[in-house]
């Protein structure tokens, strides 16, 4: 296991305005013949950062990730690390470790001299590459391991390996492409927490590219959601899934349910029987067709008050532990709720019964549709 500490109050407080510029990304494009992988991407990331790339297979996000690292160099655009332009620079003479999915191990090589493979030179005499080899092994957790080679270890351990030898030249960046796709579920949701806590310790900025949002919004300072070779919103995870900007980032990043609706005088939508205040309806024409989401979370069972009630009928339930997903029918539309298990319990409501649901205006999302 990865040896971890416990951060304190400023460690944890990721907002924006503490984090010094490191990583300036501008108007990066990037094409291959005539397919345009990343369309005019820009971002910056604060020194001590830890972002993810996050969105479906094709979006760009290993193609950016990529173009920082110098191995698909971009076609356009500007990249500035440490105030340093690195746009043409071959990857050899950039500041970076990196972690594919793939591991990437020398399969002839023990875990002592994986990890030292590149600390060579003058700048790496035998007694500092020694000690910073160890130094690495035990933080990573595996100084059991040290003269064992891949095919010994398990996933998880040569995933760990991986990530020592890419910390080991003592880059100021990290890079994580995919790198825990290939392990199962239980040891991803481990591994996610060491990774962080070690890019915590080491305060080295870090970029994870992952498909995975429960993986991305767990270990995050901010997510930067792509789409399409763009950059559709860059956010702390909290904002990202509370206010998405777009209909692509409210269901990618989380659940929904989702209705046709039109927005009406008043600050309220109809959509199948219902007419619904919504915050986000005053700033859209009358008559505007529009996409509705609310969160699974955002129903409140048994509501009695407020704009935005529907009397409903208490469907399937699907037991999840602390929370049991329930549909809810009413007259035209039908509702998904996850709810706690305990206020279900308390509200004694069976299969069939009778129920009323209530919804905040402010979460009832809107995005127009264009149609």
């Amino acid at each position: 296991m990865l040896q971890t500490h416990t951060p304190d109050i400023g460690e944890t407080a990721r907002d924006m305005a503490e984090h010094e510029p490191y990583l300036v990304v501008e108007n990066v494009r990037k094409t291959f013949g005539d397919f345009t992988a990343l369309r005019d991407a820009s971002v910056t990331i604060g020194k001590g950062e830890m972002v993810s790339f996050l969105g479906p297979s094709g979006c760009g996000k290993t193609t950016l990730l990529r173009a920082i690292a110098g191995l698909d160099p971009a076609t356009s655009g500007r990249i500035v690390q440490g105030g340093r332009d690195i746009t043409a620079l071959p990857p050899s003479e950039r500041d970076f470790g990196i972690v594919f999915q793939s591991y990437a191990l020398f399969p002839n090589m023990t875990v002592e001299a994986n990890v030292g493979f590149g600390l060579r030179g003058a700048h790496w005499p035998a007694a500092r590459r020694n000690a910073r080899v160890a130094e690495l092994i035990e933080l990573v957790g595996l100084g059991a391991h040290a003269q064992k080679y891949p095919a010994q270890l398990s996933g998880g351990q040569q995933q760990r390996v991986a990530i020592a030898r890419a910390l080991a030249p003592e880059p100021e960046l990290l890079l994580l492409d995919e790198p825990l796709s290939a392990l199962d579920a239980i040891v991803r949701v481990h591994l996610r927490s060491e990774i962080r806590a070690l890019q915590r310790r080491l305060g080295v900025t870090a970029i994870l590219v992952t498909h995975d949002q429960e993986e991305a919004m767990s270990v995050s300072d901010r997510l930067v959601v792509m789409n399409h070779g763009s950059i559709e919103q860059v956010g702390a995870p909290r904002d990202v899934y509370r206010n998405p900007s777009s209909e692509f980032v409210a269901n990618f990043v989380g659940r929904s349910n989702q209705f046709d609706g039109v927005t009406e005088a008043g600050g309220r939508v109809r959509f199948g029987p219902l007419t619904w205040a919504s915050d986000k309806a005053a700033d859209l024409p009358l008559g505007t067709r529009v996409r509705v989401l609310i969160r699974p979370e955002d129903i409140d069972l048994g509501g009695q008050a407020g704009p935005n009630v529907a009397d409903c009928t208490l469907g399937e339930e699907e037991y999840l532990g602390a929370i049991s997903r329930v549909r809810l029918d009413g007259d035209g539309v039908a509702f998904n709720a996850d709810v706690d298990f305990a206020q279900l319990n308390a509200l004694e409501a069976r299969h069939g019964a009778p129920i009323r649901i209530s919804v905040a205006p402010a979460r009832v999302l809107l995005f127009p549709t264009g149609a």
